[in-house]
């Protein structure tokens, strides 16, 4: 009885915050569960950097959070989820700075990225780091580049306009280079290109390429940060190494409806500052090679909107095609 008596409680309770006015419901939130939707698989760079927040996230808000992941085209798939989501605060995103590809790669979208989400908070900037089969006979990036000057490249990705697709064509860019891609649902899936010898290279987000580096399967050549990044301190950077212009930031972060209550929304961030500067949760983003970043949710938004038309002049420039 006291079971049932519970759960009575607790439908009334839910079904009088439906009556309650816009203003009213976001006062009350959170009264129940929040998904947190991650548009890659499992094992991903986005999807080992988002279970690091999810749990502190929780504590924070005193309501479970579930992590729903859906990947597929690009992150597009789990991003119109959520853009079609009610905008009540219980479903939000965690993606990558593949969102700011999504205008450029999927034109044909069921949502609009740049209007239909917003964003809540970045967790911080991850170094896309170049691995190779060390069987490959690569010992630098220049070993590769005289490579591809004889011979066709392959290069897997986590997929069309992800932040691993777009990392490698900012450097083939620059280095004056044409390769064939090689697309994936996520991180895992195309690392295991480069740890089976399948391709030349792939420039995937730390947190995923560290286990394989440890384990001597793959071999870092060089990361697209524009300074070298403190996981990887011995290791140049792109740019140092000659290719001016192929740095690439790989952020993730927290995003909404953009229709979703300014209560909420202020409210989210603040608790999601509050994670991120949890000593214990920071330790575990830098092991991971995810470096903090002083950014409002203001300068979030605008960085977002400033990538979406540096990735279109970059399709542009590289005479990118997409079915």
């Amino acid at each position: 009885m006291t079971t049932r008596r519970t759960v009575l409680g607790l439908s009334a309770a839910t079904a009088a915050t439906a009556m309650l006015p816009g203003p009213a419901r976001a006062q009350q939130w959170p009264v129940k569960p929040i998904r947190i939707v991650i548009p890659w698989t499992p094992g991903s760079t986005t999807d080992v950097l988002g279970r690091v927040v999810t749990g502190p996230l929780s504590a924070a808000l005193g309501q479970p959070v579930i992590v729903d992941n859906r990947s597929g085209a690009g992150g597009t798939i789990g991003s119109a989820a959520v853009a079609r989501a009610d905008a009540d605060g219980y479903t939000l995103l965690i993606h990558s700075s593949a969102h700011s590809a999504a205008p450029a790669t999927f034109p044909n979208a069921p949502y609009n990225p740049r209007n239909d989400l917003i964003g809540i908070a970045n967790l911080g900037v991850v170094p896309n780091v170049i691995v190779v089969n060390p069987n490959r006979g690569y010992r630098t990036l220049a070993d590769m580049v005289a490579r591809g000057r004889k011979t066709e490249l392959f290069f897997s990705s986590a997929g069309i306009g992800s932040a691993t697709h777009w990392a490698a064509e900012r450097f083939l860019l620059s280095a004056g280079l044409k390769a064939t891609h090689v697309p994936h649902k996520g991180g895992p899936e195309a690392l295991n290109d480069v740890v089976a010898d399948r391709v030349d290279f792939y420039a995937g987000g730390s947190s995923s390429v560290l286990p394989m580096i440890m384990a001597k399967k793959a071999l870092p050549l060089a990361v697209t940060t524009p300074v070298r990044s403190r996981a990887f301190p011995d290791l140049p950077t792109t740019v140092e190494l000659g290719f001016a212009n192929s740095d690439y930031s790989f952020w993730s972060g927290l995003l909404a409806p953009a229709k979703t209550p300014a209560p909420i929304v202020q409210r989210l961030a603040a608790e999601m500052n509050k994670v991120l500067a949890d000593p214990a949760v920071s330790s575990a983003l830098l092991k991971l090679g995810c470096e903090p970043v002083s950014m409002s949710q203001a300068e979030f938004n605008a960085t977002i909107q400033r990538e979406m038309d540096s990735v279109i002049a970059l399709v542009k420039a590289a005479s990118l095609k997409f079915d």
